[in-house]
């Protein structure tokens, strides 16, 4: 998936670009393992201590979760979430090739909770059961104008009762001008580098 390249890096050794090789996985059963960054234009993997930082706020262990990674790229998302016991991870990803390391990973780790999909995220997210994610991981890059907000209107209606959308954008989130927020609040943010990051629930789901 292309992702802005202004945003901020993941730890790791650099490639001649400036972008890291790997990233690893913070927690679980699958802890301090390798992800390969593929040398995509535009990358940009979550970095490691917001990931750190996000699944303390989310309570480190996701068992029996279910979780939609809609902009999966590297999969450090997707399979960080695995890694804490989620019992579900669907990663979507449009670049065939970034897919395909995605479904190498799996298989090497034997990630039976995780499902893989080679698709455009705004055309597959409609056609998704309503409801029927507890967590959903929306990370779209951050060059295209208006993707924020056909994301957010998206993927709204996918997450469960009690379940949380975590935002990464280019700009802090201001729910008052975004109709697909209205009745959500933000449970957490932070900043790191240019990212900002965002663990939003809806007010009455407390």
């Amino acid at each position: 998936m292309p992702r802005s390249p202004s945003a901020s890096r993941a730890s790791g050794a650099a490639s001649v670009r400036g972008k890291p090789n790997t990233v690893r996985i913070i927690g679980g059963d699958w802890k301090r393992t390798p992800l390969q960054v593929l040398d995509l234009e535009g990358l940009r993997p979550t970095p490691d201590r917001v990931r750190e930082t996000l699944f303390n706020w989310l309570g480190q262990r996701l068992d029996g979760l279910r979780c939609l990674d809609l902009f999966a790229g590297t999969g450090a998302l997707g399979f960080e979430a695995a890694s804490r016991g989620a019992a579900r991870v669907l990663m979507v990803e449009r670049n065939a090739k970034a897919a395909r390391q995605l479904r190498e990973i799996g298989a090497r780790l034997s990630a039976q909770a995780v499902e893989v999909v080679e698709a455009d995220a705004m055309r597959l997210a409609p056609g998704l059961p309503p409801r029927s994610f507890d967590v959903v991981f929306l990370d779209p890059p951050f060059g295209e104008p208006g993707m924020l907000a056909r994301a957010l209107q998206s993927c709204v209606p996918l997450v469960a009762e009690g379940g949380y959308l975590y935002v990464e954008s280019g700009e802090a989130l201001d729910l008052a001008e975004s109709e697909s927020l209205a009745g959500w609040r933000i449970a957490r943010q932070g900043k790191a580098g240019a990212v900002h990051y965002h663990l939003l629930q809806r007010e009455n789901d407390e």
